[in-house]
């Protein structure tokens, strides 16, 4: 594959962005979640009490993937990159481009001196779980995550 470039994330990115969102959600069968808008990942990333960044991979000037992170804590370790998604368009999955990114934020991570990078993944997403096994990662079985929803 041509040149790849792994940069930050920007705000003209934002719709790109929410495409590469729906199209992961469709992957895990969740078509319907998605309802974040434009403006709340704009307000989200770049607003005055940001939530989360990301980083992009472009091909010939166009978007073909993201890594959407965050800072977290754990009481154990101290503060950690948690990254929330990792998404390469359809067409352009399998050739490297995932890797790019995922390596981008393990280099981040080391850079910042952090102890931890975490992330998850679904129990039968062989792809991903095969993907992250190549680093070594520790993938737990053991916990059980929880979460409530609420409409605003």
């Amino acid at each position: 594959m041509e040149h790849i470039l792994v940069r930050s994330g920007k705000r003209e990115d934002i719709p790109s962005i929410l495409n590469l969102i729906k199209e992961l959600a469709a992957y895990e069968k969740e078509p319907n979640a998605v309802v974040i808008s434009e403006e709340a990942l704009m307000n989200d990333a770049f607003g005055t009490d940001s939530a989360f960044e990301f980083i992009v991979a472009e091909h010939d000037g166009i978007v073909v993937g993201t890594a959407i992170f965050y800072y977290c804590y754990s009481t154990w370790r101290g503060k950690y990159i948690y990254l929330e998604d990792l998404i390469v368009t359809k067409q352009h999955r399998r050739l490297g481009i995932g890797g790019k990114l995922f390596e981008a934020l393990i280099k981040r991570t080391r850079a910042e001196g952090l102890r931890q990078f975490g992330w998850q993944v679904l129990d039968w997403n062989n792809l991903a779980i095969d993907f992250y096994k190549k680093y070594n990662a520790t993938l737990d079985e053991s916990w059980v995550n929880g979460r409530l929803y609420f409409n605003p």
